[in-house]
């Protein structure tokens, strides 16, 4: 009987997945120790979105995370971390001495493996970054990125066997150094003979004794069939959970993988008492955290419009954060054309974000309106080679807008000459702030940008949910009395997911209050004030300036009563980690200034005046 290793997710991949990788480090402590003593060797905790959220929500420091976590694992145990090929721990990619230094310091900071992925399956992205974490004394484990493709596309060859089996090819001819080989399915989206056949034919490639790990989510539906599929192929190791991460746009729960082995040549060989009794810790930690109800899904769209559950919740997190979840499901269908307009980039971060910002995008502004930063430099080349030649239509309007000439450029040469990229670059911003240039801080700069300078300073915010800040908000329109009896019956206005509603509440029987209609209310109210305070066109003399969409005001660059010119910026809007400049439509005085920063807009909602 086989063996079959696992990685325990539940303390990266987990929390991002479900939890928008919001969570405390006290608070899941407890709960690896528990891991550990259960029998898991092999842990992911720290990489990805973990290493951004804890400086953007949680206000704590991820160098110090990973530390922790290798004083309560103990000093055997692996500890690994995820990286995004030359983009390392950012949304945006990097120089040759940033990547560098993240392999250095992760190193320093306890981890043992890195799993290193480029999401356009570009093997050049692959080359220096593996490099680096292999030089550095660290396990690399090199990847390759799987996605599912919506039905009746016209180019068939991305992410079919064949194309997953070149990119090994690839890395084989390139000599890249690696210790071990993941395939990694972020969306959940492959079907079970595609990894079947891909992991087979890859065992055949591979030199004899090399390690091929799987890697896939529930969110479609189809994670416990694909991992049985790729053991059937010749996998080793394969990436489980513990509830309450598992499962949803989880990965599979290692119980429920152990019960599948039953009565098969394969086993987990664990102790399933210990790791009930394990489970059940780690439920009690997580017990205050908000769970999205996103997240606990199986959803069917996603087989069509690949969105990774860790890229999923943290999304929506966002919109969330930015009052517009009422637009979930359209942007998940228009995901489909962004996909395949895009070039056919696995679904995973950072592109799974720059779909999703597309779709944004789209849904708010109009198709194909407005590209975004990140998909239009994708598109371009800037980010490396798409598996496919992208819309033309769509580069020349990506071209057009960012102002930026399509390239085949290694990413590593053109970051090299960015002068705002760099060690020296971060360092001469932790100057100007006056803060301590050691090499953590500098790569916080350098990955993490102003909001890493906002953590420096002490000015980050907290942004992590709790199920006390998600009940719903109930505030008693008026009450009718009701003698010798209990029920609490009345109107109320009730929020939930951002959108509010008038609840009439009625008695029923045997004290049981009724329910018996809700509306929802007219106007969608924004989390700030500011549209109260807000001026309207009717009443202003002037041209009125909207927001373009829901978000966040994070910088107010004109003042009220400042000339300005046509197109000056005059506002700075972020939304799903998308910076939005807010233009003025003509040169006049900017008067009626309606916003701060920190306010949350919803779209159309008024900015100001000029005349």
């Amino acid at each position: 009987m086989k063996k079959i290793k696992f990685l325990d997710l539940s303390f990266r991949d987990g929390f991002q997945s479900v939890l928008g990788a919001r969570v405390k480090t006290d608070d899941f402590l407890p709960a690896l120790e528990a891991a550990v003593q259960a029998g898991t060797t092999d842990f992911e905790i720290g990489g990805g979105a973990r290493f951004q959220s804890l400086y953007f929500y949680c206000q704590e420091d991820a160098f110090e995370m990973m530390d922790r976590c290798r004083q309560v694992a103990g000093p055997d145990v692996n500890l690994q971390t995820l990286a995004r090929g030359v983009n390392v721990v950012g949304l945006s990619s990097q120089s040759r001495d940033i990547i560098d230094l993240h392999a250095k310091l992760f190193k320093k900071h306890s981890v043992t493996t890195i799993r290193n992925f480029d999401a356009l399956n570009d093997v050049r992205n692959l080359d220096y970054s593996g490099r680096c974490i292999h030089d550095r004394g660290l396990q690399h484990q090199v990847s390759v990125t799987l996605m599912g493709l919506p039905p009746g596309l016209p180019d068939n060859y991305p992410h079919c066997p064949r194309f997953y089996c070149d990119r090994i090819r690839e890395i084989l001819d390139a000599e890249i150094p690696f210790d071990s080989v993941c395939f990694k399915d972020a969306s959940g989206t492959a079907t079970p003979a595609t990894v079947y056949e891909t992991i087979a034919e890859a065992r055949k490639m591979l030199p004899e004794g090399t390690e091929i790990e799987y890697h896939t989510h529930c969110t479609a539906g189809m994670a416990v069939s694909c991992y049985m599929a790729a053991i059937e192929g010749g996998a080793d190791k394969i990436d489980l959970a513990m509830t309450p991460v598992s499962g949803g746009t989880g990965a599979v729960d290692i119980l429920t993988m152990w019960h599948r082995l039953k009565g098969t040549d394969y086993t987990l060989d664990i102790d399933y008492e210990k790791y009930l009794e394990a489970e059940e810790v780690f439920q009690e930690c997580m017990d205050k955290y908000f769970m999205p109800p996103e997240a606990k899904e199986t959803n069917p769209l996603i087989t069509l419009s690949p969105m990774p559950g860790g890229a999923l919740t943290a999304n929506t997190q966002m919109m969330r954060d930015n009052n517009c979840m009422h637009l979930y499901n359209d942007v998940i269908k228009a995901m489909r054309e962004v996909v395949r307009r895009g070039g056919y980039g696995t679904s995973v971060t950072p592109v799974s974000q720059f779909y999703f910002q597309q779709a944004f995008s789209n849904v708010t502004q109009g198709a194909w309106e407005k590209i975004s930063e990140g998909y239009g430099k994708m598109v371009l080349g800037y980010f490396g080679k798409t598996p496919a030649e992208p819309d033309p239509d769509i580069v020349k309007l990506a071209a057009e807008q960012l102002e930026m000439d399509p390239t085949d450029e290694p990413v590593v040469d053109i970051n090299d000459r960015n002068p705002k990229l760099g060690i020296e670059a971060a360092r001469s911003v932790l100057k100007e702030e006056g803060l301590e240039e050691t090499e953590e801080n500098i790569f916080i700069v350098a990955t993490c940008e102003q909001k890493g300078v906002a953590f420096l300073k002490g000015n980050a915010p907290l942004g992590i949910r709790y199920k006390e800040d998600e009940q719903p908000e109930a505030a008693p329109a008026k009450q009718t009395a009701t003698p010798a009896s209990t029920q609490e019956v009345g109107q109320y206005v009730v929020t939930v997911n951002g959108q509010r509603y008038n609840v009439q509440v009625e008695p029923g029987q045997d004290d049981t209050p009724n329910v018996s209609s809700i509306e929802p209310v007219a106007s969608p109210q924004p989390v700030s004030q500011a549209t109260a305070a807000a001026p309207t066109s009717d009443k202003v003399d002037g041209q009125v300036i909207k927001a373009p969409m829901p978000g966040t005001i994070t910088r107010v660059v004109a003042s009220e009563g400042e000339t300005v010119t046509d197109g000056q910026t005059l506002f700075i809007l972020e939304a799903m980690k998308m910076e939005v400049e807010i233009k003025a439509p003509r040169a006049g005085t900017l008067h009626s200034v309606a916003v701060s920063e920190g306010d949350t807009l919803v779209a159309d909602q008024t900015v100001a005046t000029i005349s």
